[in-house]
């Protein structure tokens, strides 16, 4: 049986994802007797109640064990976690929704919210960046919000210590359709032709880097449309390729499961599990959800690089050697690469949406189009400073 390890090498392509062997994998069970902290299991979804377990999380080597059988289910087996009463007091969460709704309302005044993730644009209320949002309008109430110890337990459960925390705030409202299956950042926000140049092992690897997680903001019956999932989907090894195809996604819609929820309580999940937002069928739910996006320490490189002052530095050499032809197109793209930043994140996701695909255009995209179309030192000076705006804007 496949399971998730770095026993793989050479790549994935669209012929490596075999559709029985998804099924076989998607077709386990958990038992709740591998899951000794767990209150319950529900849709193959381990329960935990955070009420009972809080104290826990203040008691080192039971929270350690509790963390690991976190890290095991995330891994190995189911690859979710539900956290009943993640925040016991759910007024920390209405004060944040009431901070969330005025951000939404400013945004929209402001002509904001352009570019989702998997979504059409205007589908529904997105605040990119929340968390730094709410932390400048209430920085008290953003205090309380984080200062919780389920999340964080969560969180390095998956990740390990000194985690960077982002989040979104994601809000559907009645009639809001819901998503197509896929897989989260960062492979998941590449087409499949993109996903299929990484090494099979970085497919495997990509998944230990970040945690997906969601805090209910409102009661979440399944008729609000809580998050669609398939448990054990994240053991599949060509996942990030088989998401783009069809019967892939075919016997997502006929076997996922959705966990109702209720204010307070918090999902987390390998970003590898195949998973989907449902569709809002209620009269009058808007259902709002924090969408957390948690990243290893370590996904930083060792030295700041100017790296727009050196793309702007070899443009003018690039451009001759291509017209010379002492770089071939193989050479050149080498040379970008080594030269541009090639991957568009972390941005500024509202001055800066992924509008058209799931991610913007890179430094590297803006070099590697100014080379191919001859471009004046001026305007490949103009198009750097403005991807600069935007992405700190």
């Amino acid at each position: 049986m496949v399971n998730q390890d770095l026993g793989y090498v050479g790549y994935f392509d669209r012929e490596s994802c075999d559709l029985d062997e998804f099924k076989v994998l998607t077709s386990q069970a958990l038992l709740v007797d591998a899951v000794p902290f767990a209150a319950s299991v529900e849709n193959n979804v381990p329960v935990y109640d955070m009420q009972a377990l809080r104290p826990v999380l203040e008691q080192t080597e039971k929270r350690q064990a509790l963390l690991a059988e976190w890290a095991w289910v995330l891994a190995k087996s189911a690859g979710v976690i539900a956290l009943k009463q993640a925040y016991p007091d759910t007024s920390v969460i209405d004060r944040a929704t009431d901070v969330f709704r005025q951000i939404i309302e400013d945004e929209r005044q402001g002509g904001g919210g352009e570019g989702d993730h998997f979504a059409a644009s205007g589908a529904n209320d997105r605040i990119w960046n929340a968390l730094q949002k709410q932390c400048l309008h209430d920085p008290e109430g953003f205090a309380l919000y984080f200062g919780n110890t389920s999340i964080a337990a969560a969180c390095e459960a998956w990740l390990g210590p000194n985690y960077q925390v982002t989040a979104q705030i994601n809000q559907v409202r009645p009639g809001g359709q819901a998503q197509q299956a896929h897989r989260d950042y960062h492979l998941g926000f590449q087409t499949a032709d993109s996903a299929a140049r990484y090494p099979a092992h970085a497919h495997i690897l990509t998944a230990a880097l970040t945690l997906q997680g969601a805090v209910a903001h409102c009661d979440m019956p399944v008729e609000s449309g809580p998050t669609k999932l398939l448990p054990f989907s994240q053991l599949y090894a060509p996942g990030y390729l088989a998401f783009h195809d069809t019967d892939h996604r075919a016997h997502f819609e006929e076997n996922y499961v959705q966990l109702p929820l209720q204010k307070g309580d918090a999902v987390f999940f390998n970003p590898a599990l195949f998973h989907a937002a449902g569709e809002n069928r209620s009269a009058d739910i808007h259902r709002m959800a924090n969408l957390l996006q948690v990243s290893s320490a370590f996904g930083r490189a060792m030295e700041a690089v100017d790296r727009r002052a050196m793309s702007k530095a070899v443009f003018p050499s690039l451009i001759t050697l291509k017209q010379r032809g002492d770089l071939t197109a193989t050479q050149l793209e080498a040379a970008i690469a080594a030269t541009a930043e090639g991957y568009p994140f972390p941005t500024n996701l509202d001055t800066d949406p992924p509008v058209g695909g799931n991610a913007p255009d890179s430094q590297a995209d803006i070099l590697r189009r100014a080379v191919a179309e001859g471009w004046s030192e001026a305007q490949l000076s103009n198009a750097l400073s403005a991807l600069t705006t935007r992405q700190s804007a």
